[in-house]
């Protein structure tokens, strides 16, 4: 299915005030951060390089329902939590897998949570191939994309992908990389107020130690290993978070333009990493990405520099869609929707591939 070097993946402990301070730094009106050089933004290049989840392939959308009681009840045999939901108790899913005593550890990071959860996990479910052994397989998926991939605030897990693996033998057919990033844009949009961000937070900081390396947030660790987040950790700060925040808001207001690492992969290799291959179509192109209610522009235009070439002025009008997508809280969803047909547009968008980002900007100065 292609999840296999991302669940080998090694911990990396949160850096929250990084996070924090990117979060204050967000454009929801062009989805993308604003920093005094110009936009920066994670692309579909940056994340299946460093998590090596797939950017190409069938997007991850279709349609969402009031209530996820029963496909819940019949794919996995557990409840969901309230009548119009389509959240799952973690601990109700690590229950059925025979895996409840796996529980986050004061400090753990998630993708350490993760890597234990999956050794447990593996001496559990039925051996033999049948309708057990694809129960099990569908409830640790559903912990794999629902609490990590697209994970959600708290204990509850998220199954609105759960129609998506009925087939299990089409599950590795879609693009999850670009749904993380489409989870984790709409994540950034929320209020300044809230801490955190929903979802693989990891990416941003290894986006921010390629891209900025002179911020010092990571430590190189094993060099030549992929997915590319293997070679980071996080370099710990003894500060107080407001402190390391305060730091870090200054040390953007004052990195130099040309300490900007614009284009951190040239030279490495592709020879071992298949998935990066695989995504290259989808590479330096603007595209919508599409994780079912969250359907969100990539804006690769504003980052041209990514690409090697001179950063033009960008004119960009204000944001304006052809539908009004539900609130933040799936909760508050009050009908069936059929994504593939609401966003037709958006989705024709994303089996075109996009469109491919030029520069007539004949130097940085223009």
């Amino acid at each position: 299915m292609g999840f296999g070097p991302f669940l080998r993946l090694e911990e990396l402990t949160s850096d929250v005030a990084l996070i924090q301070a990117l979060k204050e730094r967000w454009d929801p009106e062009c989805q993308a951060f604003l920093f005094p050089w110009g936009h920066m933004v994670p692309t579909l290049e940056d994340v299946v390089r460093i998590t090596s989840l797939r950017v190409d392939g069938q997007a991850v959308t279709g349609t969402t329902y009031t209530s996820y009681q029963e496909p819940v009840e019949r794919l996995l045999e557990l409840e969901v939590r309230g009548e119009r939901s389509s959240l799952v108790g973690r601990m109700a899913l690590q229950t059925s897998l025979g895996i409840a005593s796996v529980r986050h550890r004061t400090g753990e990071g998630q993708a350490e949570y993760l890597a234990r959860l999956t050794e447990d996990a593996r001496a559990v479910p039925a051996e033999e191939e049948g309708e057990a052994a694809d129960r099990d397989l569908r409830r640790f998926l559903i912990i794999v994309i629902g609490k990590l991939i697209l994970g959600t605030r708290g204990d509850p897990v998220g199954c609105r992908c759960l129609p998506l693996l009925e087939d299990l033998s089409s599950v590795g057919n879609y693009a999850w990389g670009a749904a993380l990033l489409a989870h984790l844009f709409d994540s950034l949009g929320t209020s300044s107020r809230e801490t955190g961000v929903a979802g693989f937070f990891p990416l941003l900081q290894v986006w921010v130690y390629y891209y900025l390396p002179s911020l010092g947030r990571g430590v190189a660790r094993r060099r030549g290993a992929v997915p590319l987040l293997q070679r980071w950790r996080f370099c710990r700060d003894e500060q107080s978070l407001r402190r390391q925040v305060t730091m870090i808001h200054d040390a953007l207001h004052t990195i130099p333009f040309g300490h900007v690492q614009w284009t951190p992969y040239v030279g490495e290799s592709d020879a071992a990493q298949p998935w990066v291959e695989r995504g290259h179509p989808y590479f330096g192109r603007d595209i919508w990405l599409h994780c079912f209610n969250m359907v969100v522009p990539l804006h690769h235009r504003l980052v041209a520099r990514t690409l090697g070439l001179h950063q033009a002025a960008v004119e960009f009008p204000s944001q304006q869609r052809a539908w009004e997508r539900p609130g933040r809280s799936f909760r508050g969803i009050q009908q069936v929707t059929d994504w593939t047909v609401r966003v037709l547009e958006q989705l024709d968008d994303w089996e075109r591939r996009g469109t491919e980002v030029v520069s007539e900007a004949t130097s940085d100065e223009d």
